[in-house]
């Protein structure tokens, strides 16, 4: 820790001069700006959203919500320096939901509406979990052989909409992809810009050339690349987002159920970045109690985004921690002047609507790097497993397979039967990949017989304390 701490720029009580607080906390804006944008793109065909103006809004709406989830997890949550903002684990389960038989022939406005819904009653149960002290003792029944499936699943199970999309118009998908990986893999060692913003410097690029070809006639209206400023030009300028701006939630027992696995994929992802950064920042290493707060604040950031309706929830961001490590400074302030930034131009209308223009070849190429990535942050934590086990074998592969297939089955053939409640839960819960495989691990991993060593709890509670 000393080691860490006398290697840092800044500290995490540190405060640097304004104008260094002001472009260090742009930074982390910037860093967590790729994954933020990516989301409601994502989410806005499952919702049936078309409407360029209100898909900025929804854009404007998540940067809103992260500057004051933010501002309250660094002010009165878990106090390290950590950007909340939203969360890959919640879309399995919102695309579940949007795709729920009584959905089908609803406008977007209405499957928001269950979603917000879903996402708020998450929210209660993610603070009650949080408040009464439950993470830490429902944490030793987690293992690394759960948490690899449940969040290799996240990015797996959402493969339809990378090469589908990218494929629209390879030439721009294709390019964002090998964008990405020559600035984040071949050049990420030439300049620290490279390490910093890879993917942002992938779709700024990729997204030139499409206005460039669209200034000069080669993609022309209707074409996949086609990229127009006319829906910036008719955005006004300020917008503030309110509660409840697409309707009142509307709250379902199957839509709650299903979202819990979203829940506790982010939940056990955040306990990992609380370790991080608190040992990257110099802050000491995170007892309960902080833990506790952390989880606490998250679930109060998801009740906020639900009551916003940014269609998602919040979590903290692993790239803007790696930020920490990269720049060398963990002061807080800095972290709570980029959570105003966010608040700032949450508010700016345009600034939104300037990303819906977006190609979505581009948004499918970006999604075939990102995806794959938290497939592979979710297999990295095989490394405390022994993979000699057929016991470990056998449960990972289980549940990988069935959290692939089950929802391909339910997709095919949906439950229909009375009480319809049960039906839509189970139909909801079926659907979800990431659900089915966390069940099936957690289930297997704590009833097989197997030593602590075997199943890598160890080496993986041994790893949690060095941090």
């Amino acid at each position: 820790m000393k080691e860490n701490q006398t290697s840092l720029l800044y500290n995490i009580d540190d405060i640097p001069p304004l104008g260094e607080t002001l472009i260090l906390g742009f930074q982390h804006y910037l860093t967590m700006f790729g994954s933020t944008v990516a989301i409601p793109l994502l989410l806005s065909p499952a919702f049936g959203l078309d409407d360029p103006i209100q898909k900025g809004w929804l854009i404007a709406t998540m940067f809103f919500v992260s500057g004051i989830t933010t501002l309250l997890q660094t002010t009165w949550g878990n106090r390290l320096p950590i950007v909340q903002g939203g969360t890959f684990s919640f879309l399995a389960p919102t695309f579940a939901i949007c795709g729920m038989a009584a959905l089908a022939n609803a406008g977007w406005e209405v499957r928001m509406q269950h979603v917000q819904g879903a996402i708020i009653a998450g929210s209660v149960a993610e603070i009650a979990v949080g408040a009464s002290g439950l993470v830490g003792r429902l944490l030793r029944f987690v293992g690394p052989i759960t948490i690899a499936p449940t969040i290799a699943l996240i990015g797996l199970a959402l493969f339809k909409f990378g090469a589908p999309e990218a494929g629209r118009y390879w030439p721009i998908g294709g390019l964002t992809i090998f964008l990405i990986i020559l600035f984040s893999q071949y050049l990420r060692g030439k300049h620290r810009t490279f390490e910093l913003y890879p993917i942002l410097l992938a779709i700024v690029t990729a997204w030139a050339v499409s206005a460039i070809c669209t200034a000069l006639g080669i993609f022309p209206a209707g074409h996949p690349a086609h990229t127009s400023l006319a829906n910036v030009k008719d955005a006004q300028w300020f917008r503030i987002p309110y509660p409840f701006q697409w309707g009142f939630p509307q709250f379902g027992v199957a839509a709650f159920v299903g979202m819990v696995a979203g829940y506790i994929a982010s939940i056990v992802e955040s306990i990992g970045d609380y370790y991080a950064c608190a040992r990257l920042s110099g802050a000491p290493v995170p007892d309960k109690e902080t833990i506790n707060r952390g989880i606490t604040f998250e679930g109060i950031g998801c009740l906020i985004a639900g009551i916003f309706g940014s269609g998602n929830g919040t979590t903290s961001y692993s790239e803007n921690i790696g930020a920490i490590g990269l720049t060398r400074v963990g002061s807080r302030r800095v972290v709570q002047a980029g959570a105003i930034i966010m608040i700032m131009l949450g508010t700016v209308s345009k600034f939104g609507a300037l990303f819906t223009t977006i190609p979505q070849p581009i948004v499918g190429g970006m999604y075939c790097a990102m995806f794959g990535m938290i497939a592979a942050v979710g297999l990295s934590n095989l490394q405390f497993v022994d993979l000699n086990s057929t016991r470990n074998l056998f449960i990972l592969g289980f549940a990988f397979f069935m959290g692939l297939s089950i929802p391909e089955y339910f997709s095919q053939h949906p439950m229909e039967f009375e009480p319809s409640w049960l039906s839509n839960i189970l139909n909801t819960l079926g659907s979800t990949g990431m659900a089915v495989g966390a069940f099936s691990a957690l289930i297997l991993d704590n009833t097989i017989p197997g030593t602590d060593e075997e199943r890598g709890l160890k080496a993986w509670g041994n790893n949690t304390q060095s941090v």
